[in-house]
């Protein structure tokens, strides 16, 4: 990646370290299992950014997310569709006996998409459903709870992220850079 980013000459999905980058099967996987994701929208020139819980569709090539029927998140993503989302994992923290090799272990994805509101009936449920089959794999519809009534499928906003790009991180070293010109720093009994 070049020194001086220019998104119109390098794409903003492009990881900078190359070998750090995970393919489509790793982050079809990893949006799959992951648990909360942050949805960056705007109105006007005012960032957001708003945690949620979501599901990833793999056969549509969606995101799906729930919120309020009013409020700021619906209020930004109908003015403005181009939304940005964001999940990650982290893993153990890693230190070093040099100042700027401190690392984590970590796994993300971003995702650069267009958001629409779901209006159909069916098409809410679907998105409610997998929701629901993502978090509470073991839970059966109709026999561990109730079923989605009409009245709780109108106060809820459904959104679907139509994805255009994606890209995936992977950082999962088993401990960080170190000198040989220091004390190495030992993670034994930690």
């Amino acid at each position: 990646m070049p020194k001086n980013f220019d998104p119109a000459i390098t794409p903003p999905y492009l990881v900078q370290r190359a070998e750090r980058a995970c393919d489509d099967d790793w982050i079809t996987a990893f949006l799959q299992r992951a648990q909360i994701g942050h949805i960056a929208t705007r109105w006007d020139e005012q960032l957001f950014i708003t945690p949620v819980n979501f599901w990833y569709d793999p056969e549509q090539h969606e995101i799906y997310f729930h919120t309020s029927v009013t409020g700021r998140l619906r209020a930004n993503c109908q003015r403005h569709p181009q939304v940005c989302f964001e999940a990650c994992e982290v893993g153990r923290l890693l230190p070093s006996n040099v100042a700027l090799e401190f690392s984590v272990q970590y796994e993300s994805a971003v995702v650069f998409g267009e958001v629409r509101l779901l209006d159909k009936p069916a098409d809410k449920e679907r998105a409610l459903y997998g929701l629901i089959q993502k978090y509470f794999p073991d839970m059966e519809q109709g026999v561990d709870y109730r079923p989605i009534n009409p009245q709780e499928l109108r106060r809820t906003a459904v959104f679907a992220i139509a994805i255009q790009s994606w890209s995936g991180k992977r950082n999962w070293p088993d401990q960080a850079e170190q000198s040989p010109d220091w004390p190495l720093f030992s993670t034994e009994g930690n």
